[in-house]
């Protein structure tokens, strides 16, 4: 479970909130240069002032900017490392039912942490909001090596483009991979974070044995693919200060209420859950495309596992006694104290956010905190 000055705390959050109005005309008004930049950045500063306010208002203790200041969850961290650039595609993702906006990032040199990166400014200024009230503790997300592994070889356009720097060197691309992300993370440590989270869609992909026939005739290996995967992110997260937190959330896929992949833990559950060096696993279990618990077998004792229980997709509350169920269901397989409860992903992946209003996103966080203060308080006094 998270902690929270040295005490466990058994609910938390993926990370992404509904964008606000406000936010979504400022950055239209940004678009068609109505407003500069500068104009923009006082708006992002503050509405995430309001939603810092309001999350530490609604009981969380762990708290995030929102990830206001992007249009994706990954791409935007992605063109912010030398040596990346931000490219439009033929197609955008293709997810159940729909394809999503064609941007990517392709390489266009070696690939290095930038001092500048705008991740490190954004922590900065949650940093500054939060530093003083010992009520919050303030986390950065960032999607993993792995997933910009797997966008800088998403179609032949990529391809060649990292083969041109690159060449068939797979040990040098992975140390470059690692070592930008290992210096972002300790830029971030250094300005005082203390809370990493690793966003990762690679290991759901992995799990969905209907796309393994795809992989297959690119020539890949379903177990190749998981080794890299893991090589790419152990690299990143080797050698860390000991009270930095990392942990990383395993997604399916999350844009405008639908999803990408399917398919329960099991084909990647040793790999994942034994082998990745991270501290905790936030992990979807909303629906039956999640599978069952019995995955978590493979969970290192000691590690964390965040029940992603309440889904962010849709507006409905789940109920209550059906919540308490699960958690006791996967209690079976990780020890109760080791676990804890959240929504199943974030709420805005994207800019375009989830099929639900602000009000129900509130009341879908507050189901979390209260149904884990049910479950934990009760066995824990």
């Amino acid at each position: 479970m998270p902690e929270f000055n040295g005490q466990p705390l058994h609910y938390d959050i993926v990370g992404s909130f509904l964008r606000p109005k406000e936010l979504k005309d400022a950055r239209k008004d940004f678009e068609h240069h109505a407003i500069d930049h500068d104009q923009l950045t006082k708006v992002e500063n503050d509405e995430i002032t309001k939603l810092v306010a309001k999350e530490k208002e609604v009981g969380l203790k762990i708290v995030t900017d929102g990830e206001f200041r992007r249009s994706y969850w990954h791409l935007d961290t992605f063109w912010g490392f030398d040596g990346i650039k931000h490219t439009k595609q033929e197609h955008g993702y293709f997810f159940h039912n729909l394809e999503t906006r064609n941007d990517s990032a392709q390489v266009e040199g070696k690939i290095k942490f930038n001092s500048n990166h705008p991740d490190l400014s954004a922590y900065k200024f949650l940093y500054n909001l939060t530093k003083d009230d010992d009520s919050i503790v303030a986390r950065q997300s960032i999607p993993s090596p792995a997933q910009l592994y797997t966008e800088l070889v998403r179609d032949p356009t990529n391809i060649a483009a990292l083969e041109k720097f690159y060449g068939k060197d797979t040990d040098a691309l992975v140390h470059d991979i690692g070592k930008a992300y290992h210096d972002l993370i300790l830029a971030l440590y250094e300005v005082g974070c203390r809370d990493v989270k690793l966003d990762d869609c690679t290991w759901g992909v992995l799990s969905d044995k209907k796309l393994w026939n795809v992989f297959a005739e690119n020539g890949q290996s379903v177990d190749d693919l998981k080794q890299l995967y893991l090589r790419f992110n152990n690299e990143a997260i080797k050698d860390l200060p000991d009270d930095l937190r990392i942990s990383t959330h395993v997604c399916r896929g999350n844009y405008a209420s639908t999803w990408a992949a399917s398919g329960g833990y099991q084909p990647v559950a040793h790999t994942l859950f034994a082998e990745e060096n991270v501290d905790a696993y936030y992990l979807e279990f909303d629906d039956d495309r999640s599978g069952d618990f019995a995955p978590l077998n493979e969970v290192t004792p000691g590690k964390e596992v965040v029940l992603g229980l309440v889904t962010s997709k849709q507006p409905e509350l789940e109920n209550p006694e059906n919540l308490v169920k699960r958690i006791h269901e996967a209690a079976e397989f990780v020890p109760l104290d080791k676990l804890s409860l959240s929504t199943q992903c974030g709420f805005a992946s994207t800019e375009e956010g989830n099929h639900l209003t602000e009000k129900q996103q509130w009341k879908k966080i507050k189901l979390v905190i209260d149904t884990a203060n049910e479950v934990w308080q009760t066995v824990e006094n």
